[in-house]
Order: structure tokens, then sequence, then C-alpha cells
């Protein structure tokens, strides 16, 4: 068995990355609570770009039904937890990474975990938890990565003066404490992200509209599709890349959605088109909710 060697996994890198880069790219520390769909995606990702640390977290273990789209998830991780069995994994592909692995006390953590991270990257879906994240990186001067509710792969690049995606979007948790925002604040936010997404994106065209409606009435769970999944994850990693190595340019806290049906980015509208999509957009989803 030939024995691991890091200049060796990463000399293919050389090209996209100079030497000093990815040099930079083994000291630098990612954090992403997540690591199911997009977060494993991006973890994935990262990880074989060379990145060599990391801190990791998940509350869940590995179902049947991730198997169509979280990338460690195999027949033999089902019922593992998923950030352990990602670490365990993400070993066997450099065995040198560092990788520290968190449950649901993460959040707690979140003051002491920031601090030690180059970037953070999104891979939650809870409304609360968002919540403190967004904020605890604004308090710690970290850039997150997240990406949006969509059908479509997105990615959003949210500095730390840049307004929180509650604010930005008008969440009915703004102001109220992570511990207190209850299940259905976390549908009132679901349903201003979607709204957001059907105005500014062309989501609606590539979805089955019965089983959306299904989706947002909580009748079944959200869908999601393995390569929407990993191309939104290698959204997000490309962007942390830009981030650690402070190269210029990379998307804004607005992100934007790539439609591969379509061959063309989509970003937000400007405010006149977005003011008068939006009225159509609640109306469409008042039909569908019905």
């Amino acid at each position: 068995m030939t024995a691991f060697d890091y200049a060796e996994m990463t000399t293919r890198n050389r090209g996209f990355v100079t030497e000093a880069e990815q040099a930079r790219l083994r000291e630098a520390c990612v954090f992403i609570p997540g690591v199911g769909g997009m977060g494993g995606a991006a973890f994935m990702a990262l990880l074989r770009a060379g990145v060599g640390n990391f801190i990791i977290a998940d509350l869940d273990g590995f179902e049947v039904s991730n198997l169509n789209r979280q990338l460690f998830a195999r027949a033999d991780t089902i019922g593992q937890h998923k950030a352990e069995a990602a670490a365990r994994l993400a070993r066997e592909i450099n065995p040198e990474v560092r990788i520290e692995v968190l449950g649901r006390e993460w959040t707690e953590r979140l003051p002491e975990i920031l601090p030690r991270v180059d970037v953070a990257i999104n891979g939650t879906d809870d409304a609360a938890a968002g919540a403190e994240y967004y904020r605890q990186c604004r308090a710690h001067g970290r850039t997150l990565i997240d990406a949006y509710a969509s059908p479509l792969p997105s990615v959003t690049v949210v500095r730390p003066g840049d307004p929180r995606l509650e604010e930005r979007l008008g969440y009915p948790t703004v102001g109220v404490p992570w511990q207190s925002i209850t299940k259905d604040m976390g549908v009132e936010c679901l349903m201003k992200e979607i709204e957001y997404v059907l105005v500014h994106s062309s989501s609606h065209k590539y979805v089955d509209l019965e089983v959306a409606g299904e989706v947002a009435s909580g009748k079944r769970s959200r869908f999601s599709f393995s390569t929407m999944v990993t191309m939104a994850g290698t959204m997000m990693a490309e962007e942390a890349i830009r981030v650690i190595l402070g190269r210029a340019g990379g998307t804004d806290y607005r992100g934007y959605f790539f439609n591969a049906h379509a061959q063309r980015v989509e970003r937000p509208l400007a405010a006149p088109l977005a003011f008068a999509k939006r009225a159509l957009v609640r109306r469409f989803m008042a039909k569908l909710l019905a």
C-alpha cells in the first residue's frame, strides 16, 4: 500500500492555487454544523481541496432517505451519528486531517468555537439555531456562508457587517432570544424564505407544485435532489476557499441561484421588479396552501 502524502494528494491543485495558498488551506479551520446534505457536500469538497482542520456538528443519524443526496450517507453508515460517521470517512481520505466532532451542544459553544475558525458554513435548517449562528458570527467577526431553501443550487456570503437573514427577510425571530424561538416561528421563517426564493428565482418552473404545497403545509418532508445538493455544497466550498485565501470577488449576502436547466445565473431582482413579482407570488402561495 502506498503511504499517504499530503503533497501528492494536493499536487493537482497547483494551477488553481499556489504553493503558499495550499499551505494556507492546510492550516485553515472551517466550522460546519450540519454535515448531511449541502453541509456534507461542502465538507467533502473542502476536505479534498486540502483544508486541514474542521469543527463539525450534527444532531441526527443517517437514514435510508439520506442516501439520495448526502455524500457521507452509505449503507454502512445508516443509523450512525452523522458527524461521527463523516469524520471517520474523512480520515479515510486524509488521515492527517484534524476534526473536532460536536453534537447538540454546538449552539451553546459558539462563543468558544468561532474565534478559532477562519470561516463558518451553515448546514442546518433549524430556525432557532440558525438565528443564533448568524448573530454569533456577527459578534465574533466571522463570515458565514449559507444557501437558500431552493430547488435551484444557491449560495450567500454574509460578512460580519452585512444584515442577518432574519433582518433582511423580516423573520419573526428578530430580537427574540434563540432559546425562545418556537416551531411556529420557524414555519413562518421558512414561508418568508420560500417567498424570497420564488420572487428572485425561477424555482417554481422546476418542481412539482403539488408536492411543494404539501411541504409548505407540513404534510411531507422537504424534497431534495442529489445534483442540486452537491452543486450547492460545492458552491459554498468555493466561497469558503475564497474567504480563507483572501481572494477578491465572489458573491454577497444576497447571493445567487444557479439554474442548470437554463444554463444561467439568477441574481436578486431590482426593487421595482421584486415588488411587482412579490404580489403575484403571495397570491400563488395562498392558493398553494389553501
